[in-house]
């Protein structure tokens, strides 16, 4: 196994944080992402860390922590502490190949509602957004949006280079911040927001696993 997942706790204001341990119930201070300690609570089913996104938490004398059950629409409005999982690698991460993206986009039927997304080892997968989860979905390592038409998916869209070429720095960039933050479901950022592919690309063979 070379990667694993911690449930890590962060307050609002981004200013404390915590990790859970192996017992399940103590959770002990850290920064949030923080390479993984001996006594860490180390996760690999997908179904039990699905559990735990979108939990509040509360502050405890005794586990130092306590879940107070799925977050509402409107919690993280308010001041609180809220669960967030964190993937952990334990060795290096490839980057995305763009021929697999464009033959993903290439297979995708035009009219589903597709979500194109990377998988935790850096794969093109689609996703059919109305009969499968995505919120808290631990394969998602970053996301698009979701399309189905002939624009975005399909044979026209494969072919269309300015469109592939954006999509695929905007993955680039993407996997590069799931790297660097070990967060799940990171959404592709706008491309005025981001460095140049060559320098994604650079900096993701640079990245140092734990």
């Amino acid at each position: 196994m070379d990667m694993y997942f911690s449930i890590d706790a962060l307050a609002l204001l981004g200013d404390k944080a915590w990790r859970l341990q192996a017992d399940k119930q103590t959770w002990r201070p850290c920064k949030l992402g923080e390479p993984l300690q001996a006594d860490d609570m180390r996760l690999t089913d997908a179904h039990e860390v699905s559990s735990w996104v979108n939990v509040r938490l509360q502050k405890d004398d005794e586990f130092g922590l306590k879940a107070k059950g799925k977050a509402g629409m409107f919690d993280f409005l308010m001041r609180g502490i809220f669960a967030h999982v964190i993937l952990h690698r334990l060795s290096a991460a490839p980057v995305p190949i763009k021929d697999l993206m464009v033959q993903t986009i290439r297979h995708a039927e035009v009219g589903t509602p597709w979500l194109m997304y990377l998988d935790l080892g850096g794969n093109f997968r689609m996703l059919k957004s109305e009969e499968s989860k995505i919120i808290g979905n631990p394969s998602i390592a970053v996301r698009g949006e979701i399309a189905s038409s002939a624009a975005f998916i399909g044979e026209e869209a494969a072919n269309n280079n300015t469109l592939i070429d954006t999509l695929y720095h905007q993955f680039v960039a993407g996997w590069l911040e799931h790297l660097t933050t070990s967060r799940l479901s990171v959404f592709v950022p706008d491309t005025e927001d981001i460095r140049p592919l060559d320098d994604c690309i650079e900096k993701i063979k640079a990245w140092e696993h734990e």
